[in-house]
């Protein structure tokens, strides 16, 4: 009996075989009719179905790519040593290596940072603490963390990726950027302090025509934990260019947040209309100000530095009260759901450019101590945030160093809603592997890791605090392989232009 039930289950695994093999027959006979007969693709023409395998393996290349052939700092944007330091910061597990660093000391631009003989004992440190931006507003913020969250739109992000992020803000006390797609109640749902993002779709603050809405304003300002506003000129991943959210990422919520018809794809205008020149901006910097009494400031992608010192001259003829409190300045390294690849590739200034112009040309104009600076793009690594802070930043802000907490893998699908890890789409199926708890709890871990590294490298370079880094603690690698000091490179300018000066917070304020 066994003998003959093991007969019939190989007679019907061979009948299942023979089926499978005659529908393969004829998928592949369908398949090479349509392909030579479309004329669309000449590889699929030329070499019906087996051309398909060409596209096929052109997909996978980037997997196999990131996982089996790139080196640990080859991959780009960021490669794998980037990456795994921040899987494992937010994983809150060991992180330290063995052996010797992986890391090419000879590449042009590398930073080397100038330890000290003396360095400082743990028991003589400070933590940075908090620094105030807009101090003559009628409610400055006295911003607790120089490392905070970068501009993150809820529809570029899921759900479940803002909801983490605003609850692990709260816990690590760092402030959350809206980004341009206005406030959500996910934002707010952590507690965290929020800075509102004031697009050129003016998302959010707009009135029916698509106008900046100040009755809008002032309620979002009642809002206690909206401490500052930030007027996005540019972005790096595209300057010149608006927002773009993706039709199939444009829900009822969505659409009702941002104030858009459902279902459409939702473009930014490439600037405001309402900014066609320096004067326009300053004044519309003022007006909101004065509309909520927080914090104003603007976030810009550094380009022609003619344009830069037009503003700074033309600050010091309007008086500070016009001044921005903080400029956001973004670079060529920034990053985006979706973006133009010309524009990525090709426009704006790297950090390493934009970021010493930037804080230079405001102390040649004796705005220094008036306008805080946060730099942007591609900071997710201690060492990166540490050069910032040398080079004269006040903050230090990251989005993609946060996606990576959340456990993004770099799969490059931002802008299709087909994230694998649940962050950048809004298919419920895929959100459910992004635990908002658990995740919370990952954002916290990696700001702790990030700002205590960054303390680190202070503290072995002979300061007390982060803070307190100069140009002097850095050296960027030359062409020939040697470096050189980062204040001979960009050395400081002097100011020949003398200002009221009624703010006595220093940018490298330690409190």
């Amino acid at each position: 009996m066994l003998d003959t039930f093991a007969q019939q289950a190989m007679n019907y695994i061979a009948l299942l075989i023979m089926v499978i093999v005659v529908i393969a027959l004829i998928t592949i006979a369908v398949l090479y009719v349509i392909d030579s007969t479309q004329n669309t693709q000449a590889i699929r023409r030329n070499y019906p179905v087996i051309g398909r395998f060409r596209y096929f393996f052109e997909h996978l290349g980037e997997f196999f790519r990131q996982y089996f052939f790139a080196m640990d700092r080859e991959e780009m944007p960021f490669n794998r040593a980037m990456r795994t330091w921040v899987y494992k910061a937010a994983k809150n597990i060991d992180l330290t290596i063995a052996f010797g660093s992986t890391r090419n000391l000879r590449v042009t631009g590398e930073p080397l940072f100038l330890n000290s003989a003396f360095p400082t004992l743990d028991e003589d440190a400070t933590e940075s603490g908090s620094l105030t931006i807009g101090p003559d507003c009628k409610t400055p913020y006295h911003a607790p963390s120089f490392f905070n969250i970068s501009g993150m739109s809820y529809g570029a992000l899921s759900r479940v990726a803002i909801q983490a992020l605003s609850h692990g803000a709260k816990k690590a006390g760092c402030w959350v950027n809206t980004g341009e797609g206005g406030l959500s109640p996910y934002h707010l749902e952590g507690g965290c302090d929020i800075v509102f993002q004031i697009g050129t779709a003016k998302y959010g603050v707009r009135d029916s025509k698509g106008n900046l809405s100040h009755t809008k304003l002032k309620e979002l300002a009642a809002i206690e934990q909206v401490k500052m506003f930030e007027l996005k000129l540019s972005q790096g991943a595209k300057p010149g260019k608006g927002g773009i959210l993706p039709a199939e990422k444009v829900n009822t919520e969505i659409a009702s947040i941002r104030g858009i018809p459902v279902g459409e794809a939702s473009i930014s205008p490439n600037r405001h209309k309402d900014v066609a020149n320096n004067e326009q901006l300053l004044e519309l910097i003022a007006a909101i100000r004065e509309t909520t009494g927080k914090p104003v400031g603007f976030k810009a992608v550094m380009g022609d530095p003619a344009w830069l010192e037009e503003l700074c001259r033309l600050i010091t003829v309007k008086g500070n009260a016009y001044a921005p409190d903080f400029i956001s300045v973004d670079c060529a390294e920034g990053g985006t759901g979706a973006a133009p690849q010309p524009l990525m590739d090709y426009v704006g200034l790297p950090i390493r450019e934009s970021l010493p112009l930037l804080v230079d040309t405001l102390k040649e104009f004796g705005l220094r101590d008036r306008i805080k600076v946060i730099a942007s793009g591609k900071l997710v690594n201690p060492g990166a945030v540490a050069v910032a802070m040398a080079t004269g930043a006040d903050f230090a802000v990251s989005a993609r160093g946060f996606m990576f907490a959340l456990g993004c893998i770099q799969a490059l699908q931002c802008n299709k809603n087909t994230c694998p890890t649940g962050i950048t789409t809004h298919d419920k199926k895929l959100q459910k592997g992004l635990d908002p708890t658990v995740k919370s709890e990952r954002v916290a871990n990696y700001h702790y890791h990030l700002i205590k590294s960054v303390e680190t490298i202070a503290h072995s370079c002979g300061v007390r605090s982060a803070r307190m880094l100069e140009r002097e603690h850095v050296r960027l690698v030359t062409e020939n392989g040697f470096s050189r000091p980062l204040s001979l490179i960009h050395p400081e300018k002097v100011v020949f232009v003398e200002t009221p000066k009624k703010h006595t917070n220093k940018s490298k304020e330690t409190l």
